[in-house]
């Protein structure tokens, strides 16, 4: 199953299962909410609306307002090795906040304070029910599905201090969508790819991963409880441009470009703050 989340006219949003080309709205006011309201059978049980081309769809965040946003770093082998670091023995964890989101075609924000805007994209778990001590089967079973995220990252702003949060979590910089996709449908491995203006800039396979979906799930539900609609950012691979030599940044007017093989795209405009 794939679900999105689709801004209408009237300037609300609805939940919708993805079906081919078409968008059918499913009654609830976003993903998170229908995930809140009974998982993915309430998507199976909803009673169908009308339906939309997804082409033309105003895509919002998949999931607009998560509960918790908990952002993994440093966890691909080629990123670890990339950034000088030792594999990590435990997950690197920080907070990102729903202010951040923005949708699957959304200008990404430039804020006037950086000089070192980076990109990051990253496979996003999102849980479909309740889990606390979560072991390896619970926690996979939590699963709700996947999306594409781009962890765009203010550098300048992370490490101002040794911790990230303030470089991590600029309002509206961080795309998210265009869809999940149930675990029956996709499996972690395939490809990710970045562009920055059509030139790759991060390739690498989801399965490098240092800890997986199931192992994020159960590390971070020991710590407190996730929810429906909570989402976990898992990491980004090598060819962020901080790491370069000489180091790039994102300017004004360019666009970024994340895809994950059998999960979508996100393509985002990056806008100075102001325009």
């Amino acid at each position: 199953m794939r679900l999105a989340t689709i801004r209408l006219a009237d300037g609300s949003t609805e939940a919708a299962r993805v079906d081919g080309e078409s968008a059918v709205l499913l009654g609830h006011p976003d993903v998170g909410a229908l995930l809140r309201d009974g998982g993915l059978g309430a998507a199976a049980r909803a009673v169908e609306g009308a339906t939309v081309p997804l082409a033309g769809a105003d895509l919002a965040p998949v999931v607009p307002t998560p509960g918790k946003i908990l952002c993994v770093g440093l966890n691909y082998r080629n990123h670890i090795l990339e950034m000088g670091r030792d594999l990590p023995e435990f997950p690197t964890l920080f907070a990102k906040y729903p202010e951040a989101l923005i949708g699957a075609r959304d200008a990404i924000r430039l804020p006037a304070e950086t000089e070192k805007l980076d990109w990051e994209g990253e496979l996003a778990i999102v849980i479909g029910s309740a889990v606390r001590r979560a072991g390896p089967t619970e926690a996979r079973a939590a699963i709700a599905g996947y999306a594409v995220l781009n962890d765009i990252t203010a550098r300048d702003w992370q490490y101002r201090s040794p911790q990230w949060l303030q470089g991590k979590t600029f309002e509206a910089t961080t795309p998210f969508g265009p869809q999940l996709v149930t675990p029956d449908e996709w499996q972690p491995g395939a490809d990710l790819i970045t562009l920055v203006n059509g030139e790759e800039v991060q390739r690498a396979g989801t399965g490098d991963l240092v800890f997986d979906p199931a192992e994020l799930v159960a590390y971070a539900s020991t710590i407190l409880t996730l929810r429906p609609g909570d989402v976990i950012a898992t990491g980004t691979p090598g060819g962020v441009g901080h790491a370069r030599k000489p180091p790039r940044y994102l300017g004004d007017g360019q666009t970024v470009t994340t895809t994950i093989e059998g999960l979508g795209t996100l393509t985002n405009l990056v806008l100075a703050d102001g325009r």
